[in-house]
């Protein structure tokens, strides 16, 4: 027995069948010529899955034209307008085509990239005008890390409202949990991937890093489960996430962690702290002031560029760089609260000032 066609398969095929017909097609047309009209068993049944068809079609704005012949007003046939649904000539500057480019930067998982990237080839092989040189020239670029395996099946059930569930692993706690949400939105957000949802077993809106799920993301019931999220509350949600919990003062190595230094707070802080203002490991660094959200984010953030930050302040964020950084010694992947011994640290003006300028390059 032969399976059915999928049915975006099939709008696919009747999308290409009435671009190309040179005149207009016919219901009957449709039905013997078109792959996956003949699974209706019935007449009234090929009519229903046509008529859907149309009316998705329409939603998805193919301009679907009805043409009645002239001498039979019964004889009805379809077409879709070629000069409503062809595109005007792609004409980039360079600029334009730079920014595609840097955004193109953001799909770095392995099954994106090479979507993303034959997309920017095609769109420079369309703008004649726009120089090779993009904005790559100036060193802009994305600093988004990798979704990972969630990525694409998260992906696919934003845009078809399908449940998942999967084992997150929770920032403050550690503690370790199957959850079922309705995903909303993904977001790059501060160099990682964001999932905005509404978590089922907290009956709540939830945001949830992808670098903490553990395991597949699976899909649960079917497409469709959940209705189409209020926007303001998607919003709310993903506000609630960006909202500042506190400042954190830094001490970075000149030109270096650029990111951090762009979301630098205004302030009065000298720039570079004397020998006798603080220590000699902190001479020729800048202080800055960066407002963050969680602790843990900021201090996965800080670890990402090795020696080049130094925490002065608050203690929270700096014992927890450390612990980060007792992980990462011992390679056993975790950082655990009860972490107690670490590396070496500096003694600086406010304290304990960080780890004392490990192995780890970045920024």
């Amino acid at each position: 027995m032969v399976a059915s066609i999928p049915s975006d398969e099939r709008l696919l095929d009747l999308v290409i069948a009435l671009v190309n017909t040179p005149t207009r097609m016919t219901k009957e047309q449709v039905r013997t010529t078109v792959a996956g009209y003949a699974d209706a068993p019935t007449r009234d049944a090929f009519e229903r899955m046509f008529d859907r068809d149309k009316d998705t079609l329409r939603e998805l704005g193919v301009p679907l034209v009805t043409v009645t012949d002239v001498g039979h007003r019964d004889d009805i046939g379809y077409r879709i307008d070629l000069e409503a649904y062809a595109l005007p000539p792609v004409d980039l500057t360079g600029a334009e085509l730079g920014v595609l480019a840097m955004a193109g930067q953001v799909w770095q998982d392995a099954t994106l990239r090479t979507d993303s990237a034959r997309a920017l080839t095609k769109l420079r092989a369309a703008a004649p005008s726009a120089q090779a040189g993009d904005l790559a020239n100036i060193g802009l670029a994305a600093r988004v890390g990798a979704g990972g395996a969630a990525l694409a099946p998260l992906l696919d059930a934003v845009q078809q409202r399908w449940v998942v569930r999967f084992v997150y692993r929770a920032a403050a706690t550690g503690e370790v949990r199957t959850r079922h949400v309705e995903p909303w939105k993904l977001a790059a957000r501060r160099g990682g991937w964001l999932l905005v949802g509404h978590d089922q077993d907290r009956g709540a809106p939830r945001s949830f890093r992808l670098s903490r799920i553990e395991g597949p993301v699976q899909a649960v019931g079917e497409p469709g489960g959940f209705a189409h999220p209020d926007p303001a509350e998607v919003a709310a949600a993903e506000q609630s996430w960006m909202d500042v919990a506190g400042v954190a003062r830094l001490a970075l190595l000149p030109e270096r962690a650029e990111a951090l230094r762009a979301r630098a707070l205004p302030t009065e802080l000298p720039t570079e702290p004397g020998d006798a203002d603080g220590h000699p490991a902190l001479r020729g660094r800048d202080i800055v002031e960066i407002a963050y959200r969680a602790t843990w984010e900021l201090a996965e953030e800080v670890v990402g560029y090795g020696d080049a930050v130094l925490v002065l302040d608050p203690p929270p964020v700096r014992e927890a760089v450390v612990r980060l950084l007792q992980a990462a010694a011992r390679l056993d992947g975790s950082a655990g609260p009860e972490s107690t011994a670490g590396p070496e640290v500096i003694a600086g003006p406010e304290g304990t000032v960080g780890p004392a300028a490990p192995e780890v390059r970045g920024g």
